[in-house]
């Protein structure tokens, strides 16, 4: 008889099976072999199929219990997956085993070489670590680099904020874990995220104690949150992603670029003092829409009705983006356009309410409100 070698498994099916009667391992092997025999045709027949080196030694593990018999079968292959499927399949059929009625369920089928592919980027990672310096050339080992540093990722503080090294006397604070990723894997190491847009009270103590550079998004939402945290914390510098991008997304060129054109935090209010300028100018050109705001609103609604969408509208009432309602919020800190209303096909939230005052959004729609009583937007209902 042929043995399968280790190193040819590729998966290994994994049953159980239950008795009526006491058993012993050759009655469960031998159903296996028996009951099977001319169900699938001479090409796989597990006995032969096991002469071959296709199917490997059939582990059995059993217990008897109150004169019944429960157990585990673990039948390795070097098959195909559809082939392996089908043998799976065919030891479900069997109902008998030995002289007692009995029943087998496939449990799982697993795949060998997965955990065999999860060792060797492991353990590659681990022998990469020892070695100084290589000429790299393949994808696989510059992923393997780029995993390497992501795993010098730690959790700093009691609010436990993703983080690299900031032993250094200057660090680079970024709004979330994905910039904090992106930094790392591009040798950007004295990084700290604050999971989200709230400043914790750790990176404002960090503040007292080293030079920070607030590296923020390039849109609207990277600025008011760079606002924020530079009147609650001692802010040195602020850099800007390009124009449209996110920290997350950028590559180590546009990070470096980024982080050298940095400006002095007081620069950067005097900037946003004068940009806040352009907005209000904007704001009173939004102001002349001629249409019937509330009829225009209704329309637009029938079009997302059951939908549990939000249209987010210029000043001409057409649709700049349409998102989910649970999204609204988070899509006003990244769109680049000046929304003037909402039309929403479910429950404004406080919350929401409250990202229309902070953007100066003009009206919003919705089916129902939260408290309403502080809102300064216009609000219609649906």
């Amino acid at each position: 008889m042929a043995k399968i070698s280790p190193v040819s498994i590729k998966y290994m099916i994994h049953a159980s099976f239950k008795s009526e009667g006491p058993l012993e391992k050759p009655d469960v092997i031998g159903a296996l072999f028996g009951q099977t025999e001319g169900l699938l045709g001479s090409e796989l027949e597990i006995r032969e199929l096991q002469k071959e080196g296709k199917i490997g030694r059939i582990e059995v593990d059993l217990q008897v219990v109150d004169g019944k018999t429960v157990g585990e079968i673990m039948l390795p292959t070097a098959l195909d997956k559809s082939e392996t499927t089908i043998i799976a399949a065919a030891l479900e059929t069997i109902d008998r085993i030995g002289p007692t009625e009995a029943k087998i369920d496939i449990i799982k089928i697993e795949d060998v070489r997965g955990s065999k592919r999860d060792f060797i980027i492991n353990r590659a990672k681990k022998l990469l670590e020892g070695l100084d310096s290589g000429n790299e050339f393949s994808e696989i080992t510059k992923t393997l680099k780029e995993k390497s540093r992501v795993d010098k990722i730690q959790e700093y503080g009691e609010e436990k904020l993703p983080a690299g090294d900031i032993s250094s006397s200057e660090i680079i604070v970024v709004e979330g874990r994905a910039d904090v990723v992106n930094l790392l894997k591009n040798r950007v190491n004295n990084v700290i995220g604050m999971n989200g847009t709230k400043l914790p009270a750790e990176i404002a103590k960090l503040g007292t104690e080293k030079e920070i550079t607030l590296f923020i998004d390039g849109d609207r939402g990277g600025k008011l949150i760079a606002k924020n945290v530079i009147n609650n914390a001692r802010i040195a510098y602020v850099a800007i992603a390009p124009d449209g991008k996110e920290v997350e997304e950028l590559a180590g060129k546009e990070i470096l670029i980024a982080l050298r054109k940095k400006i002095s935090a007081e620069e950067f209010l005097k900037r946003e003092r004068f940009s806040s300028d352009e907005y209000k100018e904007e704001d009173k050109e939004r102001k002349k829409f001629e249409g019937n705001v509330k009829e225009t609103s209704r329309a637009l609604y029938e079009k997302i009705r059951d939908t549990k969408n939000a249209l987010l509208l210029d000043s001409n009432m057409d649709v700049i983006r349409k998102v989910s309602v649970k999204d609204t919020s988070r899509s006003l800190y990244s769109i680049k356009k000046k929304v003037f209303a909402i039309v929403m096909d479910g429950y404004a939230a406080s919350s929401i309410i409250k990202s229309c005052d902070e953007y100066g959004i003009m009206h919003l729609a919705a089916t129902n409100f939260a408290s309403t009583e502080q809102a300064k937007v216009n609000l219609i209902s649906l």
